[in-house]
């Protein structure tokens, strides 16, 4: 399935984050940084974005439909960054970096993990037209109009 994908990818990015800020964390605390507030600063982003895209994996392997966008913003910020290493000759970084951020905006956006995500309301059994069945509406009318003739403010 095409959700399970986007995860798989997400994950992967979200383990590579934590690993960076891990290693910037590591190299901080025994050498000596050109700029320790910098480094101190790419470490916390790092570690925190990774754990952010861990967190967003999982949401779309349960389903849950806040995590689709996280998900396609976290893969359009790839994008510049890969296109900046390529430019920047680190071809061996930016080139998996951009694959896998297409990959994964095309797995997210593709229609059966939309269907996946973004569930109907209507599929609760309820057809949400229980407010129309009559008596007052709230507008101090007393339900003197047809359900067919009010505006619908559940739609």
């Amino acid at each position: 399935m095409t959700a399970n994908a986007a995860a798989a990818l997400e994950a992967a990015e979200g383990v590579a984050a934590l690993g960076f800020g891990l290693y910037v964390g590591v190299e901080t605390l025994l050498g000596e940084p050109h700029d320790p507030a910098t480094a101190i600063g790419v470490t916390t982003l790092a570690l925190a974005g990774g754990a952010g895209m861990l967190a967003c994996a999982r949401g779309l392997l349960r389903a849950e439909p806040w995590s689709r966008a996280p998900t396609v913003l976290t893969q359009l910020f790839a994008l510049p960054i890969a296109w900046s290493l390529w430019q920047s000759e680190q071809y061996l970084i930016g080139v998996p970096l951009g694959v896998v951020a297409v990959l994964a905006l095309v797995a997210v956006l593709a229609p059966p993990s939309t269907a996946w995500l973004v569930q109907d309301e209507s599929d609760d059994g309820d057809n949400g037209d229980d407010d129309d069945a009559g008596g007052d509406d709230g507008d101090g009318a007393g339900g003197t109009g047809s359900a067919d003739e009010r505006p619908r403010s559940d739609a």
